[in-house]
């Protein structure tokens, strides 16, 4: 029988809807289709992954015995994102695919049944969180927050995720994998070390985090930051008047001094902000452009996962008034 590897995340709330129940049928009946045992493995394999930060777990932990292909780039939004001809080529050549799950990547949803249906290994980094630990917002009952990257805690475990399905995939690599896996992990918390170190820098008052949409409240909860975004966890809805309206209320009782953009957002609304607070006579600044959907220039710092989330602990420590090092935590960020 076929093994379809789709994690039972991407699943958690399909009572809610019946589009849903009939892909798990469609998942259901893909099972039970006869297929010819795995041909041995000769060589480089390939791994697909969705977005930069899933690929770039899957390239750390891989090594040389895979060969990575990330179909999102550098400032695309994971939550419009349409897969694309060339995209189901890719995902249908694989040997693994790696996706966020949680619904984040839900315009892809198709595209992976397709693929676990053709045989592919499909599997949710996020698979090993616990429930508990996830976020459910009040306007999405029953759904959880995708952004769990922005905790490096939690992402850690995504590793673990990897090293597992690639061991299971090519046996003769564990030694490699479980190597690869434990050096990564190490410097993801690592990361977190010092997020914590820089962001308990910025005064109690100032640590509110006002951005675009919410990408950033796994983010908040470990660091304790108050998260404000103008849109909400997906960047599919829109804020209104009253919203904006809010928000400069906010800035101006709380003299709040940044704000923040994102690099997969429009910043009309952050404008509108920046407008409405300076017409209530306070001035507030753009404190910098945050990665949120999306990691940095490819071949840059700021483009691999580290370098991401080091880039946005450092700017938003900067921006409220903290103490961080200009090049973060290695040195590293462009300046």
């Amino acid at each position: 029988m076929r093994n379809i590897l789709i994690s039972q995340n991407f699943w958690r709330c399909a009572n809610l809807s019946a589009f849903a129940i009939a892909l798990m049928v469609c998942l259901a009946v893909a099972s039970l289709q006869s297929c010819s045992a795995p041909s041995q493995m000769q060589g480089q394999y390939t791994i697909v992954a969705t977005t930069g930060m899933v690929a770039d777990v899957a390239r750390h932990v891989a090594g040389d015995r895979a060969e990575v292909i990330g179909l999102m780039g550098s400032g695309v939004d994971p939550h419009l994102y349409k897969p694309t001809r060339s995209d189901i080529d890719r995902l249908l050549g694989a040997d693994v695919i790696f996706y966020n799950g949680l619904l984040l990547e839900g315009k892809m949803t198709d595209a992976l049944i397709r693929a676990a249906t053709a045989g592919r290994k499909v599997h949710a980094v996020t698979e090993l969180l616990d429930e508990q630990y996830l976020l459910e917002p009040e306007e999405f009952a029953g759904l959880y927050d995708p952004h769990v990257w922005m905790d490096p805690a939690a992402w850690a475990k995504t590793v673990d995720v990897v090293r597992d399905k690639l061991i299971e995939h090519d046996p003769d690599g564990r030694e490699e994998y479980e190597a690869n896996a434990a050096a990564y992990a190490a410097d993801v918390l690592k990361l977190d070390t010092y997020a914590k170190q820089v962001l308990e820098s910025v005064p109690q008052s100032q640590r509110v985090l006002v951005t675009a949409h919410d990408a950033f409240n796994y983010f908040g909860r470990r660091f304790g930051y108050e998260v404000v975004g103008i849109q909400g966890i997906s960047t599919e809805s829109e804020a209104g008047v009253q919203d904006i309206e809010q928000l400069v209320d906010l800035l101006v009782q709380r003299q709040i001094k940044a704000v923040f953009v994102e690099s997969t957002v429009s910043q009309r609304n952050i404008k509108a902000l920046l407008a409405g607070a300076k017409a209530r006579g306070h001035d507030v600044v753009i404190g910098g452009e945050l990665f949120s959907d999306a990691m940095g220039t490819p071949g840059m710092y700021e483009g691999t996962y580290l370098g991401m989330i080091d880039h946005n602990v450092t700017t938003i420590a900067r921006a409220l008034g903290g103490d961080a090092p200009h090049g973060g935590m290695n040195g590293e960020l462009a300046q």
